[in-house]
């Protein structure tokens, strides 16, 4: 039959085939054994060209290796360090003054410890390829060697001595803004003195020039010697027309007084200073009023004149003695206002002179910068200060002008809770007044604990409710016996 042929000839073909198959796997087999050995051997080669590169720089930067665009292939620390140290002791001599229309300021790289930071640096290039990472190792290396591995300088500064150096500047160039000051005359609102620009250094601005141009002068070989304009910052002043007319100062809201009968001329003298610089001044809707902040330095250097103050236990001549007359009764006329009292100290001890029109426990001491009397305008407009020192009577009046906001307030009389006796009076010498002389500076006082309530309504919904207390120690008289 004819098929038989036929089958036989499928037959062959499959033995035919399978030995093909057979050869084509040893075939296979021998490709893989060798690709697997190129493979080794190239990574046995690659391994021992990495040895021996490793061996070769031992402790020194590898090839291609830069740092602030200088080539430090095969440099070792020392040599790298040394270089940049060799850059700083250059521009250590580079000097910078700054100047501003009020003052100059000299700086030098030396005195804020400006350079370059040479032990960084040097460590940085010499650890390039030199991780825990292998294959990290191997990529930076041949990366540093074909394409070269960049990097950026590094610098040290004295941020502490650069803003001690410049303070003085700062200090003596920078202007606060003078507002305009206002009075109440007339039933409206007049300026006195228009406002006046201030200026401030804009100290970011200046670290950054400084930085740039030691950055640049490191970079040469010999000093430098730079001048620089200080960059400032204009703060515009208030235009007094424009606040006139949205300040809602319309009428008088409530005024305080006290009384200094005895006070020696330069006492009276300060009250009127410290008295003077609080007139015309405004509080802002929501801010608080600091009579330290306001009224500034109180020494010599501002215009005071020495009066007897408590210093230590002791009656001495100091400046600006009486500048608590002027606390007090501005306390008084925020009280009167029904304005939250934010910070008010009792005096130590009970002063005569705040009980001559008043009961004890209506005082506020000041000591500048640390005791304040601070009282907070929750109002919606602004009010306005003014001050009136009447020295012929010796007494002085805050009054407070703005728009009432139908509050009331009640003030009880102050309660004396607990009283003990002055001690005996002390003598104290005076080089000041003629031999002979006595003169009495303080009078004995009483010790109490005393306290007095403040209660504040507004549309009938009661908004401060509180006690103010003072403990007063017992005061002795104090007299003075000239030694002139």
């Amino acid at each position: 039959m004819a098929i038989v042929p036929q089958i036989n000839n499928f037959v062959k073909q499959l033995k035919k085939n399978k030995g093909n198959r057979k050869n084509w796997k040893r075939y296979a087999k021998g490709l893989l054994w060798f690709s697997l050995g190129g493979i080794l051997g190239f990574f046995f080669f690659i391994s021992f060209l990495y040895i021996i590169y490793q061996k070769t720089h031992i402790d020194k930067a590898y090839e291609g290796v830069i740092v602030n665009g200088v080539d430090f292939s095969g440099r070792n620390y020392n040599e790298i360090k040394g270089y940049f140290d060799n850059k700083n002791s250059v521009v250590r001599k580079t000097t910078i003054t700054i100047t501003s229309p009020q003052s100059v300021a000299t700086l030098s790289a030396s005195q804020i410890d400006f350079g370059y930071d040479a032990p960084l640096l040097a460590n940085q290039a010499i650890s390039i390829g030199r991780s825990d990472n292998i294959l990290s190792n191997m990529s930076l290396m041949y990366q540093a060697y074909t394409q070269n591995v960049s990097l950026p300088a590094s610098y040290h500064f004295s941020d502490l001595k650069f803003e001690k150096i410049i303070a003085p500047l700062v200090a003596q160039t920078n202007i606060e803004t003078l507002d305009p000051l206002f009075n109440f005359e007339n039933n409206k609102v007049v300026t006195i003195r228009e406002g006046k620009d201030g200026q401030k250094v804009d100290e970011v601005e200046l670290r950054k020039q400084v930085m740039s141009l030691l950055q640049g002068a490191i970079q040469l070989d010999t000093p430098e010697y730079i001048t620089i304009a200080v960059p400032l910052e204009k703060i515009p002043a208030e235009i007094a027309s424009d606040k006139a007319d949205s300040m809602g100062i319309k009428e008088e809201i409530a005024s305080g007084t006290s009384l200094f009968h005895g006070s020696i001329e330069n006492r009276a003298f300060n009250i009127n200073l410290a008295a003077s610089r609080l007139n015309g001044t405004l509080i802002k809707p929501g801010e608080t009023f600091s009579f330290d902040k306001t009224v500034g330095d109180i020494s010599s250097l501002n215009g005071y004149k020495q009066a007897y103050v408590i210093q230590n236990g002791k009656t001495v001549l100091g400046d600006g003695g009486g500048v608590c007359q002027v606390s007090t009764t501005l306390f008084r006329a925020a009280l009167n206002a029904g304005l939250p009292i934010v910070e008010r100290n009792a005096h130590a001890y009970r002063v005569g002179y705040y009980e001559q029109d008043s009961g004890p426990g209506i005082d506020a001491a000041i000591y500048t910068p640390n005791v304040d009397l601070k009282f907070k305008n929750d109002t919606k407009n602004h009010i306005l200060i003014q001050s009136f020192v009447d020295l012929d009577n010796q007494r002085i009046t805050f009054t407070l002008y703005g728009t009432k906001d139908n509050r009331e307030v009640s003030i009880s009389k102050p309660v004396i809770l607990s009283e003990s006796p002055a001690p005996e009076p002390s003598f104290q010498d005076d080089p000041t007044l003629p031999k002979g002389e006595v003169k009495q500076v303080d009078f004995a006082a009483a010790g109490a604990k005393v306290y007095f309530t403040r209660n504040v309504k507004k549309d009938g919904k009661t908004i401060i409710s509180e006690r103010f207390d003072s403990n007063y120690r017992p005061w002795q008289a104090v007299y003075m016996r000239g030694t002139k």
